[in-house]
């Protein structure tokens, strides 16, 4: 125990070093206390809320963006006003602009200047542009047989250009429609004759009854007045009264018989009329053989230059057609312009049209301006171009003697230059 004791006190003495004592008006010395340790990020409210609770506020602050933006664009505060001056810009609200858009100030944006010359992609092509002549529409499965004209050849409207492997059996239907209709022919006649000396016969008839009844009505009356008398039996008296009654009979018979060719016009009459009417039936049906053979023959619908011929004999033509044929006299070009230069276009304009595979620029004047807005078909060769502009379709005739230039280019494409009004002022 007397071992022990000393340990003691030099511990006691130890631990009396190393915490100073603090009377009660000395002050205390401040810990630095490290809460970040002590309380995590995750340990807060908004961190220990779970993920669905959170979307609570999601509209609260939507809300609130909404309401600021729609005070700040309405009723533009100062700042907000100030701002858009110092950028230039110009809110959207309730103004005919979008929202931010920059302008230049104390300029009218919807004024456009217009360059001098429009340029703009083309194509020649024959006036009232290329005809593709294709089959007659109930050709069917019919292949060409013959062809009656070659490339470069000039033809009228009407001109046969080939002839299809159904002529043949087209002929012959017409051929028996054809026989049908002179027998029907036949028949009309032969039913006019008979029915004009039926008329005659029946006349006669009628003549012969009328002597007959005429007979014996006078028989009839002298009988009657004998038997009155007592000088003819009974028996005899009712022959003549029975005679007298069958020719009245005969004579209304006959007269009967007569109406049937009781007519004004002989065409009227019944059996006439039929047989016409037969014969109006056959015709109908030649007409119809005539028109389908009709569709063994292509013909030209204009006049024009064959430009190229897209099917051989025995072959059926296909989506192509039959041939190409285009009025090449007077030439043309059709041009695609921008539809945002298209109001700088003007009727009777200047156009230059230049190609490298002409052998000097063509001129003519803009006679045709679209309607349509339509997408791009004429594309420049660079892989960077713009292949899905839209364009507006101008028609440009060419002089007479680019005309005669442009003859052997058609679907050329070329480069034109519109002169526009802003050239000339």
């Amino acid at each position: 125990m007397k071992k022990h004791q000393p340990q003691s006190g030099r511990s006691t003495e130890s631990k009396s070093k190393a915490t100073p004592s603090l009377s009660e008006g000395d002050d205390l010395p401040l810990k630095v206390v490290d809460r970040a340790a002590n309380n995590p990020p995750s340990s807060h409210p908004w961190f220990r809320m779970s993920f669905l609770k959170r979307l609570r506020f999601v509209p609260v602050i939507i809300l609130l963006i909404g309401t600021g933006g729609f005070i700040g664009l309405y009723f533009q505060p100062p700042g907000l006003q100030k701002f858009f001056k110092i950028t230039g810009l110009q809110p959207g609200a309730g103004t005919s602009h979008p929202i931010a858009v920059p302008v230049e100030q104390g300029k009218d944006i919807s004024s456009k200047v217009m360059p001098e010359t429009i340029v703009g992609l083309g194509k020649l092509i024959p006036e009232g542009d290329i005809t593709v002549v294709a089959m007659p529409s109930q050709a069917g499965e019919a292949r060409v047989a013959e062809l009656h004209v070659r490339e470069g050849d000039r033809v009228t409207a009407g001109t046969l250009l080939a002839t299809l492997d159904t002529e043949k059996k087209l002929k012959a239907s017409v051929d028996v429609a054809a026989a049908a209709v002179e027998t029907k022919l036949a028949t009309l006649a032969e039913m006019r004759d008979t029915v004009l000396a039926n008329r005659a016969e029946a006349q006669a008839e009628l003549s012969r009854a009328e002597a007959a009844v005429s007979t014996a009505k006078t028989d009839f009356e002298r009988f009657r007045d004998l038997k009155e008398k007592g000088y003819a039996t009974a028996a005899v008296f009712e022959s003549k009264r029975m005679t007298y009654e069958q020719s009245v009979q005969d004579v209304e018979r006959a007269r009967a018989n007569l109406s049937r060719y009781d007519f004004t016009a002989l065409d009227s009459q019944k059996d006439v009329l039929v047989a016409r009417r037969e014969l109006e039936a056959a015709q109908a049906d030649l007409r119809s053989a005539e028109a389908a053979l009709d569709d063994a023959y292509v013909r030209a619908p204009s006049s024009g230059t064959i430009l190229s011929l897209d099917v051989r004999l025995g072959e059926k033509p296909g989506s192509k057609g039959l041939l190409k044929l285009g009025n090449i006299d007077d030439m043309t070009a059709e041009v695609e312009v921008y539809q945002s230069m298209i109001a700088g276009v003007t009727l009777g304009a200047a156009v230059t049209i230049t190609s490298d595979a002409l052998p000097e620029p063509l001129t003519g004047t803009v006679s045709k301006i679209g309607y349509e807005v339509e997408t791009q078909t004429v594309t420049d060769s660079d892989p960077a171009a713009n292949t899905d502009a839209r364009v507006v379709k101008v028609t440009v005739g060419l002089t007479a003697e680019s005309s005669k230039i442009a003859r052997r280019y058609t679907n050329l494409q070329v480069t034109a230059r519109i002169t526009t009004a802003a050239a000339k002022q």
